[in-house]
């Protein structure tokens, strides 16, 4: 009866492993990638105005 208890050690904790999974996943399929691209655009764009405020003459190759 023990050795049936300490296997029922690993199934709880898979259980549970899989109830938090899905848990902490249940916001990232309602909010898409919308937001994570509107994000990479506005570090494009400072970082484009921090790049264009600097010394031109660094940008020659």
């Amino acid at each position: 009866m023990g050795a049936l208890l300490w296997l029922l050690v690993p199934v709880l904790a898979a259980l549970a492993a899989t109830v938090w999974s899905t848990w902490t996943q249940r916001n990232s399929r309602k909010s898409g990638d919308g937001a994570e691209l509107a994000g990479y655009a506005r570090f494009r764009e400072a970082m484009e105005r921090e790049h264009s405020a600097s010394d031109p003459a660094s940008d020659v190759a």
